[in-house]
C-alpha cells in the first residue's frame, strides 16, 4: 500500500524494493605485462589505483593514465635536437 503520496516505501506505505548498495572496491586481478619503456610502464602504473576505487572514482583514474600516455608517446614524435645538433652552439673562431 502506498501512502498519501502515491510513493512506495515512505512511512504507512508499501516496502519497495531493496535499497542498491554497491559493492565495496576490489581489485580487478589483471596482470600488466611491461612495455618494456620505463616512462610508459609508470604512467600505466597508475592504472592499479583503480582497484582501490568505487566505479565513479575510476574515471578520474583513467583521464590521468590518458593524458599521461598522450604526454609520453607525443615524445616520440617530436624531433631529438641533440641528436643533430650539439646542446650548447660552438663558437666560432673568425681569426685568421
Amino acid at each position: 500500500m502506498a501512502d498519501e503520496s502515491g510513493r512506495p516505501g515512505e512511512p504507512g506505505g508499501e516496502a519497495g524494493p531493496a535499497a542498491y548498495e554497491p559493492a565495496a572496491p576490489a581489485p580487478l586481478g589483471v596482470v600488466r605485462e611491461p612495455t618494456g619503456d620505463a616512462a610508459v610502464d609508470a604512467v600505466l602504473d597508475r592504472l592499479a589505483d583503480a582497484d582501490h576505487l568505487t566505479a565513479d572514482g575510476h574515471l578520474d583514474v583513467y583521464e590521468d593514465v590518458h593524458e599521461g600516455l598522450r604526454t609520453v608517446l607525443g615524445a616520440l614524435d617530436a624531433p631529438d635536437r641533440t641528436a643533430h645538433h650539439p646542446p650548447h652552439p660552438v663558437p666560432h673562431d673568425h681569426r685568421s
